[in-house]
């Protein structure tokens, strides 16, 4: 059975994108970027809701070759395009970059997804991730606390039907005061 993550940065007062979708707040420090990176590559699928797809497919696909890119950045931008993709929207027409759409009842596709052997799966997206853990589907959470308040936005955590217990596995601070805490789901 595959492993379920769901981790975003986030604001101290818990939004993953201040009102009109702004990120303007979210800027990693080269630590916390590697953090992200080295991740990253034990995730063998990645699981994105329309609105986080088109973020990381606006910039990911060339980002190895912007001017400034950081080696980290362009490692980054090399695996994300290397790792399968599956995109739950039915807005997207089209998909690209070792990406497939799924337009049905995204919790029954992790599911099935959760119940196949493989590396770890990341579901990302503040949407599509309230609907798995709705469905306690997701078996850690890595939350990386930025210093800001923005006042609303977009939640990283959704309403639920009934409490889950978590387990506090990892906690690491970086530059700028931003606090890294990892826990995992009390089954």
């Amino acid at each position: 059975m595959r492993k379920l993550i769901y981790g975003m940065n986030l604001t101290l007062d818990g939004y993953v994108a201040a009102p009109g979708d702004d990120l303007g707040w979210s800027r990693p420090s080269d630590e916390l970027f590697q953090r992200w990176l080295d991740q990253e590559r034990a995730i063998g699928l990645l699981l994105y809701g329309r609105k986080l797809w088109e973020a990381m497919s606006s910039h990911w696909p060339t980002g190895d070759q912007q001017p400034n890119a950081t080696p980290a950045q362009i490692e980054f931008a090399r695996n994300w395009r290397d790792t399968p993709k599956v995109v739950f929207s039915s807005t997207i027409d089209t998909v690209d970059w070792n990406t497939r759409m799924v337009t049905g009842d995204a919790v029954a596709e992790i599911t099935r997804l959760k119940a196949e052997d493989g590396e770890p799966m990341r579901v990302g997206g503040a949407t599509l991730a309230g609907a798995a853990m709705r469905a306690g589907l997701i078996d850690e959470y890595t939350i990386v606390t930025h210093p800001v308040l923005v006042g609303g936005g977009t939640p990283f955590f959704t309403a639920l039907d009934s409490w889950v217990n978590l387990n506090l596995v990892e906690t690491r601070t970086f530059p700028g005061g931003v606090v890294l805490t990892r826990y995992e789901t009390r089954r």
